[in-house]
């Protein structure tokens, strides 16, 4: 660290943001990728109402200030011997750790596109074919009971039918409506 006690005073200020944030970083990254770090930059670490946004990520978060930091520090760093004027190497490190930000929020927003609800709504098996388990009574005189495929997993259902004939087990059924878990179905 000799070197800093000779640089100018933004090269020290460059420096001394980018270290500990370089390390912030890095065991970011790490806690991440071990599993370990249960923050995904989708809250924020303030206090406010932010739920009626609709984005994947609060703007004003930890680890977008590391992010930010990090783009900021190091382009400063980077391009101190390059860019003579100072003002343009901090406008030039500002927007750099802007672009962090957006980096971070494209990814961010790529990966929540891969989460998927595979949560079962009876709602969904309307329009499925369907095999009858147990017989289902006639004229709506009561239920029985059929087996769907929804989302690629088995699900049992109560099943009615307006028909005049009861609908016996192992019978192939189509499924016109659902209210209330129970589904309404017609012969195939």
């Amino acid at each position: 660290m000799e070197f800093l006690t000779e640089a100018d005073s933004l090269l020290k200020s460059f420096w001394y943001i980018a270290l500990p944030v370089s390390l912030i970083f890095v065991i970011q990254s790490v806690m991440t990728f071990v599993g370990t770090d249960a923050f995904d930059g989708s809250s924020a670490d303030l206090d406010g109402n932010f739920d009626h946004a609709d984005v994947p990520f609060q703007l004003f978060s930890f680890r977008n200030l590391i992010n930010f930091l990090l783009g900021f520090s190091w382009t400063g760093i980077g391009f101190y011997e390059t860019i003579s004027n100072k003002i343009v190497l901090v406008v030039l490190a500002l927007l750099v750790g802007l672009f962090f930000i957006y980096i971070f929020f494209i990814i961010i927003k790529q990966l929540m596109k891969l989460s998927e609800d595979n949560s079962f709504k009876s709602e969904n098996a309307i329009g499925k074919i369907a095999e009858v388990y147990l017989t289902i009574p006639a004229n709506n005189s009561g239920t029985g009971k059929i087996s769907v495929q929804v989302n690629g997993s088995n699900h049992e259902l109560l099943a009615k039918t307006y028909a005049e004939e009861a609908i016996p087990s192992s019978q192939i059924v189509t499924i016109v409506h659902v209210e209330n878990n129970i589904a309404t179905v017609e012969k195939k």
